[in-house]
């Protein structure tokens, strides 16, 4: 019931934010929402160093990377390389010299994993906001169809190791409720994209966001941890909710991006 309900409140809210919202309040929730998501995949990072004696969520130094990765027009090497090399100093105080190098990666590597991923949402968007909404939405509605389509059939684990709930009935009814729903809505918006165009997207949204999905899962397990935060009631944290759509956006838009399909 907390899943329906979280869902009911943040479904016509993103609505708006992503389709109808001026561009200020797009962006302004864009970096909300990453910087949460940054807060949660730091305490993630943490659980995979046993003994860290204080607590990298507390520095300063990825929120405003990441900041500047999504909103600086053309400086996003340049960003990352910086920050990478900032990371570093900043990890020399670990008192276990073993933890230098693995802090520093993870830290510049969730830079990356999600204001990376934003920043082409962004790109998305100003190409059309019914991208952005399909490249993140056609996710929601996999996970969906996955819940129940995995709770009525679902015998046969997926990954039981990265994520026991997960079955091929799941996976299967998430795969196939995306090309239903997404066919019809690349359709209804976008009818010069062509019916194999159409597939193609639908195929490559859905199976990017499910190993996104897995993918959290993983260094979640790897943590020792079941959700990312508890912010979202029936859904965890922020980044349990978009995880799928850190893979997808990125996905969705090299596709368009490619110049294959017109979009």
């Amino acid at each position: 019931m907390k899943r329906i309900l979280t869902g009911l409140v943040l479904t016509p809210f993103f609505f708006y934010i992503v389709v109808f919202a001026p561009d200020a309040a797009f962006l302004a929730t864009l970096a909300a929402v990453g910087l949460v998501c940054y807060y949660e995949f730091l305490g993630i990072a943490a659980g995979h160093l046993q003994g860290l004696q204080y607590d990298p969520r507390r520095n300063p130094a990825g929120y405003l990377a990441g900041l500047l990765l999504l909103l600086l027009p053309g400086s996003e090497i340049l960003t990352v390389l910086l920050f990478a090399f900032l990371m570093w100093i900043f990890a020399l105080r670990a008192k276990n010299l073993s933890h230098i190098l693995p802090f520093a990666s993870m830290a510049v590597f969730g830079i990356v994993y999600i204001f990376g991923a934003w920043k082409c949402g962004l790109s998305l968007r100003l190409m059309n906001p019914w991208w952005m909404l399909f490249a993140t939405a056609i996710n929601w509605t996999g996970d969906t169809f996955a819940y129940y389509g995995g709770r009525n059939f679902g015998h046969r684990k997926l990954a039981p190791v990265l994520s026991p709930g997960k079955t091929w009935a799941g996976a299967a009814a998430s795969l196939a409720g995306t090309l239903l729903l997404g066919l019809w809505f690349l359709h209804w918006k976008f009818p010069q994209v062509t019916l194999l165009q159409s597939a193609v997207l639908c195929l490559a949204a859905n199976l990017s966001g499910q190993l996104g999905d897995l993918c959290e899962s993983a260094i979640k397990r790897g943590a020792g941890i079941k959700d990312s935060g508890n912010s979202l009631p029936g859904h965890g944290g922020w980044l349990d909710r978009v995880d799928s759509s850190l893979f997808s956006v990125p996905v969705v838009y090299w596709i368009l991006h490619s110049g294959w399909i017109r979009p």
